[in-house]
């Protein structure tokens, strides 16, 4: 195990975050950094002049394994796939950069990269690692590297939300979105979905009611809602809560947690809902995530 002064342990948020944001999920983070652990314990540290780069470059090669057993599962995965959500701090709010690449809308976007477009962007853009360092993680030239950079950077820009909002702007439209869901309010739901809202919803074909394909338009997606809820045995409950660095949702069905929503918004208003109810997905949220960069 990992001792208090081994670099490792100093920087062992940092490798989490990494591994993370490449790959979507906790669970594999989280094994990701045990056989980097291992793989790190079995080299002579002394040898080793840059231990936070050497740590970097090894969760990088761990995770792009990882990513490579998790696309065999994705094929037979039923509806749509969302990361696993993260219980994050309030404070991790202040580092815009941070906030904005932990994001499930960020993270949906990464989705659409390939594995070493996806670690390149990662470490470039979020974690500002140099480019011959990032070549030694993914295994390519520098000037690939660059290459693959600038495309990945295109085509995240022209997926990502465009609109900056203010931490205090989205707590007051999650809370508006709380109490309409909390009484079953259709106009209230109306009034704080944008009409082209689209909601995105992850149950991995084990919750029923969790649509399969994305809701589109304020009335369908408010109607959508508060039948579902109706028509479900028991009494749901929504609560603010951070999700992967921004004010998002907690659904609980009589007490019990049953899904996380994440949600971007423009003009004041909710213009895309995720919200993740796999139980698979849903058991780190009730622990912080220590995340860093």
């Amino acid at each position: 195990m990992p001792r208090v002064g081994d670099p490792f342990v100093e920087h062992r948020n940092l490798l989490f975050t990494v591994a993370y944001e490449i790959l979507g999920s906790a669970e594999d983070a989280e094994d990701v950094l045990q056989e980097s652990w291992l793989r790190w314990a079995a080299v002579d540290q002394s040898e080793v002049r840059e231990p936070r780069a050497y740590l970097v470059r090894i969760v990088t090669r761990q995770s792009l394994n990882q990513l490579r057993t998790m696309a065999r599962r994705r094929e037979d995965y039923v509806g749509e796939w969302l990361p696993e959500p993260l219980l994050t701090s309030p404070d991790v709010a202040d580092d815009v950069e941070l906030a904005e690449s932990l994001s499930i809308a960020m993270l949906t976007v990464l989705e659409t990269l390939g594995p070493s477009e996806r670690a390149v962007f990662v470490l470039r853009e979020v974690f500002d690692v140099p480019y011959d360092e990032i070549a030694d993680a993914v295994g390519k030239t520098p000037a690939a590297v660059r290459q693959i950079s600038h495309r990945a950077k295109e085509h995240v820009a022209a997926r990502r939300p465009r609109v900056e909002v203010a931490p205090s702007e989205h707590e007051e439209v999650v809370d508006r979105l709380v109490a309409a869901l909390n009484s079953g309010d259709l106009q209230g739901l109306m009034d704080v979905l944008a009409p082209d809202v689209v909601s995105v919803a992850d149950g991995g074909g084990k919750v029923r009611g969790a649509a399969r394909h994305p809701v589109v338009g304020a009335l369908r997606l408010a109607r959508y809602l508060i039948s579902g809820m109706e028509k479900t045995p028991g009494t749901f409950v929504a609560s603010p809560m951070w999700v992967n660095g921004q004010p998002g949702i907690r659904m609980e069905l009589d007490g019990l947690l049953v899904g996380v929503v994440s949600l971007t918004v423009e003009d004041g208003r909710v213009t895309q809902i995720y919200s993740i109810a796999n139980p698979d997905k849903l058991g780190r949220v009730d622990a912080e995530a220590a995340v860093a960069r």
